[in-house]
């Protein structure tokens, strides 16, 4: 049988297909296709959803917000904030700032930084979750700021190159050097037997107008051309008297290295309360550097009332004198934060000199002690001594500089030694004279002595005297060469001799700056060089001295 055969034309209408219509093989091509083309789209979709949320920055962002319950002097209570840190900063309507100082559980005591005139109960407060900061940077040097920063000179903003917080820790131990560079005040007192090392906190302390600031002040302007940085931080202090302060640094080309920080007396207690602390962070910037700063808290019995004033407003439990159990620390932490760094952390340091005013010659008050026991030295100012017109009126007796004579340099120590025992003898025997006692030969000796060495360390503000300077009056007064001097002649001597010093060699001066002590010929040049300017300075005031008139000749009776 054969095989079934199709036809020809049979195969061609076989291979007739319908008009549009694929092969098997291209629909599943066309299919798998678009499948690529769908998920190459889908892919490139997520792509851009995907740069589109990286890019996407939210114009809002969240905030957790309470309200006010209460606002009075210098303090506000919040609730709502139920994750609010210790000292953390809160963010109050109309530009305002306030610290989180109490932290209960239903609301917290906040003090205010700035004006609170505008603010009311049910404000809405919120949170910056971050702690109070201030600028720093050498852009601040020369200008006058308030704590927060804001500049108070009307010269523009500021350009500061970071922010640090104001509460920070103190430097470890092991970051510590000891302190071994001298600070000089040129003021021949305390250059001389009350000694400042770079890195030491000394106590300036002493009853109303006895002349603590003026000292502060001396110490600013002798810092011209020694690379030390310079920050007066005036707190509680009348407008006039820091107007005075910066007029005196500006007209003396202070302000240079200087940067004032101003918490008046009339600016809101807060702001008083943090001021010493954002001009510690400023000079602790330049002190990480490898600068050495001088920075001066005036004063800190004003700080000490602001903090009181808060704290009862807070109902914190007071105790001596109304003042918290804190107020020990709040003065400890600030202080410990000056000293000297070690060399693998730059070598820099900040010496501080806090002012605390004192009642009736109380030293022994509560705020006083505290400070004393914090420092590592005071200088008591005598109200007895400024009515005698001992200026600057230091009681060498009741000052002390318990780390500072390590910093002194040897030539200081070479002609200045023996003299606070001398002049510590000389007060002793000065009070027995007053009775009128019958006094020896020696006695009378050493009073005269003693008030040479008075009148040697008596110095007028706002003139201080230079090393080579005061070395050689000093060695002129331990070598006798002022003993026939007489009193109301010894500071044009002072002068002479502080003249002379500016011809010594220049290697010579260069001792006295260094730590080696003066050789027996250093002394017999300078002693040479002293004893020839007062001989010439004693000839030219005889021979310019004037003639007194001659006496009228008497008349007899018959002449009249």
């Amino acid at each position: 049988m054969e095989p079934l055969r199709l036809s020809q034309d049979s195969r061609k209408s076989r291979d007739r297909r319908p008009v549009g219509k694929a092969p098997r093989n291209d629909r599943g091509n066309n299919v798998k296709t678009a499948t690529d083309l769908l998920g190459a789209g889908i892919a490139s979709a997520f792509t851009g959803m995907a740069e589109a949320r990286d890019g996407f920055a939210p114009s809002f962002a969240p905030r957790e917000t309470g309200r006010i319950i209460s606002v009075s002097t210098g303090i506000a209570h919040v609730a709502g904030l139920m994750s609010t840190g210790s000292d953390e900063l809160l963010a109050f309507p109309g530009g305002a700032f306030g610290i989180a100082f109490n932290i209960d559980e239903t609301e917290i005591g906040v003090v205010l930084l700035t004006d609170h005139a505008h603010l009311q109960a049910g404000d809405t407060v919120a949170r910056t979750g971050r702690v109070m900061d201030v600028g720093v940077g050498d852009g601040l040097l020369g200008r006058v700021i308030d704590p927060l920063g804001r500049p108070l000179d009307g010269k523009g903003n500021i350009v500061t190159e970071s922010r640090l917080p104001i509460e920070r820790p103190a430097a470890a131990i092991m970051d510590r050097a000891r302190v071994a560079l001298p600070l000089q005040t040129g003021l021949k007192v305390i250059d001389a037997l009350i000694p400042i090392g770079r890195g030491q906190r000394e106590l300036i302390l002493g009853d109303r107008q006895t002349g603590k600031t003026a000292i502060a002040i001396d110490t600013i302007l002798n810092q011209r051309g020694k690379d030390v940085l310079c920050i007066y931080c005036a707190i509680g202090q009348r407008g006039s008297a820091v107007a005075k302060a910066i007029s005196v640094l500006r007209d003396n080309g202070a302000m240079d290295y200087s940067i004032v920080v101003v918490a008046e007396g009339n600016d809101p207690p807060g702001l008083t309360y943090i001021a010493p602390y954002a001009a510690t962070s400023i000079a602790e910037h330049f002190m990480e550097a490898g600068r050495d700063v001088v920075i001066v808290y005036d004063d800190l019995t004003q700080h000490a009332r602001a903090y009181r004033e808060l704290s009862l407003l807070l109902r914190r439990p007071p105790g001596r004198e109304a003042f918290p159990g804190d107020i020990f620390y709040i003065h400890s932490r600030l202080l410990e934060r000056a000293t000297h760094l070690s060399a693998d952390l730059g070598g820099g340091s900040l010496t501080a000199l806090p002012i605390i005013e004192t009642e009736a010659q109380d030293i022994a008050a509560y705020i006083p002690t505290n400070l004393i026991s914090i420092t590592d030295g005071q200088i008591y100012l005598s109200p007895s001594l400024f009515e005698l017109g001992v200026l600057p009126a230091v009681d060498v007796g009741r000052s002390v500089s318990r780390v500072g004579g390590k910093a002194q340099r040897a030539a200081f120590r070479a002609v200045a030694g023996d003299l606070k025992l001398a002049y510590a003898q000389f007060e002793e025997l000065e009070t027995f004279a007053r009775f009128g006692a019958h006094l020896d030969a020696d006695t009378r000796q050493t009073i005269a002595h003693g008030q040479r060495i008075r009148a040697c360390l008596k110095q007028a503000e706002l003139s201080p005297v230079s090393v080579p300077g005061q070395i050689t009056i000093l060695l002129a007064l331990t070598e006798g060469l002022l003993a026939q001097t007489p009193l109301d002649r010894m500071v044009a001597a002072q002068t002479t001799l502080c003249e002379a010093a500016g011809g010594l060699p220049e290697d010579v001066q260069g001792r006295f700056e260094t730590a080696s002590s003066l050789s027996e010929d250093d002394r017999t040049m300078i002693v040479e060089l002293a004893r020839k300017a007062l001989h010439s300075r004693s000839k030219n005031a005889l021979e310019t001295a004037p003639v007194p008139a001659p006496a009228p000749a008497s008349t007899t009776p018959a002449q009249r």
